[in-house]
């Protein structure tokens, strides 16, 4: 199971909400998700490394054995 995401408060301008709300949504993405984006893409091009995120698996999580679920 991986490891949970750290949750840190952030206070961030309206207009610059307003803004990462529609790249988001241009990007079919949650404002979390896009603001991770940007921070990975920001990080990348001043040259530090970080591991690639952790793939979460999608769509309906399979039946259990016995059927239910």
């Amino acid at each position: 199971m991986p490891a949970p995401k750290k949750a840190f408060p952030l206070r961030i301008e309206p207009t610059l909400w307003e803004a990462l709300e529609r790249a988001a949504a241009a990007d079919l993405r949650s404002v979390n998700a896009e603001i991770e984006c940007l921070l990975r893409e920001a990080l990348q091009r001043r040259g530090v490394r970080i591991a690639p995120p952790e793939q979460r698996r999608r769509g309906r999580p399979p039946k259990d054995e016995k059927g239910e679920g």
